[in-house]
């Protein structure tokens, strides 16, 4: 074990959240009001409207952030005990920057099944489900049961929150190369969980064509595949049956995003892209293609997962607003409105005098953003009617 910088802060923090009470507990009078008898006043309330959970517990402020320790921040399946970090590091952003509360939740099963039903029975205590770092394809299960079945906001932030702040960081780029939208052909590499995410935001978006591609190619309509989501993603993309390698894809491309593996992008298969390309190589820790041989390659606007060069694409910008932005409202869901919302929420927040090739997007630790996603968030819930509180003064 080598004590990084890192590693000898966590041994220092002994954790990075905390729980505090909220309430005074020092005489009598209070215990009497805070526990017992008066508490049994608000528990029989609740007996009889059980919605009033969420006004007379903090259950309406409060997210659970789940794992199962199987694809945990690049380091793959090491087990929930050694996920809890990620996570409780996740919880600290939710508390920094959305004021939301947070816990987290890791999970000594990997079967699907039980963890739908673990998540269910949990559904009471909390206003939101975060799921976080499930491997694929059962993370696609997990999500869309689960969605199903509570009547609560289900997100799993490595899906949409990585699909969201791409499409924030497209909005700025396409400012910057100055094309639409609607006539660029997008090359995803790397069809897994955020990939597969990633392609279908992509097309929502406005996006005219999106390739998709896995280690073994170019993903095509008619193919037969064993996992299924590759069968699914293949049937609403690459609209002209373009077969071949992820050379061959991105001859004429516009945007390249990468959620794969590192170094597998040269600079001449950025040559071959259009004028104008734009490149996202978010694997870490190394990128697909480093922004200097992206650059020399020809690509006008480059971001990477990393914070050591411009144009970092984090979802770490997303998540806070987003569930702020949906406790603020009760939302029954996080729907695509409310992501797409969040995506120009985010991208708002680089003004026209501050775009540039080099600035796209805003840091993660910039409030601005997480408020611009939060206010964006809570408006597109109510407008797309899966808001339970309404007033629209009261939530933005």
């Amino acid at each position: 074990m080598q004590m990084t910088p890192a590693l000898k802060k966590h041994f220092e923090w002994k954790g990075k959240i905390e729980t505090k009470v909220k309430v005074p507990v020092n005489t009598e009078q209070d215990l009497a009001l805070a526990y017992t008898p008066g508490v049994a006043d608000a528990c029989l309330a609740i007996k009889e409207q059980p919605e009033l959970s969420f006004a007379l517990t903090g259950r309406a402020n409060t997210v659970a952030v789940i794992t199962d320790g199987t694809a945990i921040l690049g380091l793959g399946n090491i087990g929930p005990e050694a996920g809890m970090p990620v996570m409780e590091g996740k919880c600290a952003l939710f508390k920094h920057f959305g004021n939301v509360d947070a816990f987290p939740i890791c999970l000594g099963t990997t079967d699907t099944q039980e963890i739908i039903r673990t998540v269910s029975l949990l559904q009471g205590s909390f206003g939101g489900i975060n799921l976080e770092d499930i491997s694929a394809p059962r993370c696609f299960e997990i999500e869309q049961t689960l969605k199903k079945q509570l009547d609560i906001p289900v997100f799993h932030d490595d899906q949409h929150g990585t699909a969201i702040v791409v499409g924030a960081a497209l909005i700025n780029a396409l400012k910057v190369v100055k094309k639409d939208i609607n006539d660029i052909t997008a090359v995803v590499n790397g069809a897994g969980a955020a990939g597969t995410a990633i392609g279908k935001y992509l097309l929502r978006l406005g996006v005219n064509d999106v390739i998709m591609c896995d280690k073994a190619g170019i993903l095509c309509k008619g193919e037969v595949y064993e996992n299924k989501a590759h069968e699914e993603i293949a049937l609403i993309t690459n609209k002209h049956s373009k077969k071949g390698t992820l050379s061959d894809a991105l001859k004429g491309a516009d945007l390249f995003v990468g959620v794969s593996v590192g170094n597998i992008v040269s600079s001449k298969m950025i040559a071959s892209m259009n004028t104008g390309a734009i490149v996202f190589a978010l694997a870490n820790p190394i990128p697909e293609i480093s922004p200097e041989k992206a650059i020399s390659g020809g690509a006008v606007v480059v971001g990477t997962g990393s914070s050591q060069h411009p144009n970092q694409i984090n979802n770490a910008l997303v998540f806070p607003g987003l569930f702020r932005g949906a406790l603020d409202t009760r939302a029954r869901d996080i729907n695509i409105e409310m992501m797409m919302a969040a995506s120009k929420g985010i991208a708002s927040v680089i003004s026209d005098d501050e775009l540039a090739p080099d600035n796209i997007l805003p840091k993660a630790v910039d409030q601005r953003a997480h408020d611009a996603v939060a206010k964006a968030v809570a408006k597109a819930a109510i407008d797309s009617g899966v808001a339970r509180k309404t007033d629209k003064d009261s939530v933005v």
